[in-house]
């Protein structure tokens, strides 16, 4: 696989013979952020971040990436709230969306899943089982 630049932005791979997957980690937790970022990007993969839900919806539009890890509790604009706004937008009908969040409680889990979230995973999570899960996922797709 070919090494995926240190920058921010979304790398193209356009010499890959695979398809490679964009991931948006939505999370307003710097550690979190650029501790799954560093572990999916030494993978291969393409990632993006962002640290709100208005950054976040602004990212989703802009590179409508394929997997999107959502965090719950975030400044001005909740992960519920972006996750109804994927579910609601006709163009980004595909987008896988995990919730990640450190809420565990099961009325929680219900309604991430009610709204139209296809995966919950709480906090603390394994790293590998991130990438693990994001294998299945494109090899699902």
């Amino acid at each position: 696989m070919q090494p995926v630049s240190s920058t921010p932005e979304f790398t193209s791979q356009a010499n890959s013979a695979s398809t490679t997957k964009k991931i948006l980690i939505v999370d307003d937790e710097p550690f979190i952020l650029k501790s799954l970022t560093f572990v999916l990007r030494k993978e291969g993969l393409q990632v993006e971040t962002a640290t709100n839900g208005i950054e976040a919806m602004e990212k989703i539009q802009k590179e409508h990436p394929d997997i999107v890890f959502l965090d719950i509790m975030m400044p001005k604009m909740n992960g519920l709230e972006v996750c109804q706004w994927i579910r609601e937008t006709p163009a980004l009908k595909d987008t896988y969306v995990i919730i990640l969040t450190a809420k565990g409680q099961e009325a929680d889990r219900e309604k991430g899943i009610k709204i139209g979230a296809n995966e919950y995973m709480t906090k603390p999570f394994s790293p590998s089982y991130v990438v693990k899960r994001i294998k299945e996922i494109s090899q699902s797709s």
